[in-house]
């Protein structure tokens, strides 16, 4: 884990510039000054684009300060935006807008940039399993990049508390779930193909997640058994990943359509992969590579339908503009 390296604010314009020459690659705002500012934060985008144009921003903000200006900013820079997904309590349920961030998403989206949202539980008067539910579904619904959920972290600042429409026992429920998501969504880099593999088992997102949570504790990798996701390599998530929609795809009795899901999955996996960690790897496939990552791919049983078997082996590898795959 990289070293945490703090700058006060009035030092930190000048010691943008330094960032690269002292090895840093990646940097979190975390001035409350400039990010409740829509002036400074915009002179900062602005100067870090100048002075630190390599490194990796991550800019935690408020929906409510996210507009286009910031956006368009922020589309120049190397950098993910992360967006608490927050509600308001009211006549004692828990509600938040849904509009009001489809809104901020598509247009994050229609920029091309990346970003995720961060997602509490029982720290709010009437929030519920079911309410926490429907804001998992409606974020995932988004396409954001990964879904953070604070609460799992040793040391949160808002711990879930139980309440009348929260007990303890939907708490951990609670829980689980949102290491299922963290573990197969966001660990799993499965955004690109989530939302079309989870569609022909005619599930909704929490539904398949705590059904996941249920396989992790069969299977001693869960939250309760203090295994650390993030301490294996995207590969092993990707076993997981497949054994598990495995599983589901006999469930509910659509086995045919998973070799084109395994194909899917590990096609994107090894492209993730190159991406992030710069790794070479080969790729058996049963479809043609460009077909599987076409539009066409979202809708999996018309795709099955009119879609021919093409054995082939894939190299996928770090070229000049990015990751891409060759015949091999």
């Amino acid at each position: 884990m990289p070293d945490t390296i703090h700058f006060s604010s009035d030092a930190l314009e000048s010691s943008l510039s330094t960032l690269s020459q002292r090895g840093i690659t990646e940097f979190t705002l975390q001035d409350e000054n400039i990010l409740s500012h829509k002036g400074k934060l915009l002179h900062f985008l602005q100067v870090f684009s100048r002075s630190a144009p390599t490194v990796f921003l991550t800019l935690p903000i408020d929906a409510s300060l996210l507009d286009m200006d910031i956006a368009k900013a922020a589309s120049n820079l190397y950098c993910s935006l992360e967006i608490p997904l927050e509600g308001m309590s009211k006549a004692g349920s828990y509600l938040f807008d849904k509009k009001f961030y489809a809104r901020r998403a598509q247009m994050l989206n229609t920029l091309g940039l990346v970003f995720g949202f961060s997602l509490t539980f029982a720290s709010e008067s009437g929030d519920s399993v079911k309410a926490f539910r429907d804001r998992l579904d409606f974020a995932l619904s988004l396409y954001p990049n990964h879904i953070d959920f604070p609460q799992l972290e040793a040391d949160c600042i808002r711990p879930p508390k139980a309440t009348a429409t929260f007990s303890t026992q939907d708490i951990r429920m609670t829980k689980e779930c949102a290491f299922a998501c963290q573990t197969f969504y966001t660990l799993g880099r499965a955004v690109t193909w989530f939302l079309p593999v989870l569609a022909p088992l005619k599930m909704s997102p929490s539904r398949f997640f705590q059904d996941f949570a249920e396989w992790q504790n069969h299977n001693n990798c869960s939250l309760h058994a203090n295994w650390n996701p993030t301490s294996v390599h995207h590969s092993e998530i990707e076993k997981m990943q497949l054994a598990f929609l495995a599983f589901k795809y006999e469930e509910k009795n659509k086995p045919q359509l998973f070799d084109l899901v395994s194909n899917i999955v590990r096609l994107n996996g090894a492209l993730a992969r190159c991406y992030g960690e710069g790794e070479e790897s080969r790729v058996e496939l049963h479809y043609n590579p460009d077909e599987l990552l076409s539009y066409g791919a979202m809708d999996l049983q018309s795709f099955f339908e009119n879609s021919f078997i093409e054995n082939s082996r894939v190299r996928v590898f770090m070229g000049a503009d990015g990751a891409e795959y060759r015949y091999c």
